[in-house]
């Protein structure tokens, strides 16, 4: 059966997602992603543009699908209810390690100096950001605190933290407890 532009498009991109996700911008090869797709390289080309367009795609795809799971997640909610709920989404989706993978492999290839990369991946990370702050209606430190959290999140399962029976892994995976963020105030926000 053959598949429409659409199809073949996103079935790329699942492929191109695997391979940037463990070799990176730099490491994957797009000969390798049409292999795997059955196509030539030449029609990932005319889909995609260039290499890094397409790396660029599979990271805000990876960005867009954790705002989606977590704004689902939420439900109506808001406050610290959106975020404990945002927050549990989050961490049982750091078990996708294609996601977890792609959003790091955009952020090392942004601070690598790629300036193409560096706007594409902020403006995916501004975009998470946004959602996280509209949906919880809270001030910015405790925005800022709960990402900060996440980016530990996303740090303890790429290093496979879980694996690691040391006090020092044990402390880093420690659970957010209720009322973490209590000591933020309008006077505390400054």
């Amino acid at each position: 059966m053959r598949m429409t532009g659409r199809e073949r498009r996103e079935q790329i991109l699942g492929i191109a997602e695997e391979e940037f996700a463990t070799a990176g911008l730099y490491g994957a090869s797009t000969e390798t992603i049409a292999r795997r797709a059955g196509i030539t390289q030449a029609y990932v080309f005319r889909l995609f543009g260039t290499k890094k367009q397409l790396f660029l795609a599979c990271v805000d795809a990876a960005f867009g699908r954790m705002a989606l799971a977590m704004l689902a997640a939420a439900g109506g909610s808001t406050g610290i209810e959106a975020l404990t709920a945002m927050g549990q989404e989050y961490n049982d989706m750091l078990a996708d390690r294609t996601t977890l993978l792609l959003q790091l492999q955009g952020t090392a290839a942004a601070a690598a100096g790629d300036g193409e990369v560096r706007d594409a991946v902020r403006a995916s990370f501004a975009r998470l950001w946004q959602a996280v702050a509209d949906t919880a209606q809270l001030d910015p430190v405790t925005i800022k605190s709960f990402l900060a959290f996440g980016m530990l999140l996303n740090t303890n399962a790429a290093l496979d933290l879980p694996q690691v029976d040391e006090p020092w892994s044990h402390q880093a995976r420690t659970r957010i407890k209720p009322g973490l963020f209590a000591h933020i105030t309008t006077e505390t926000n400054q």
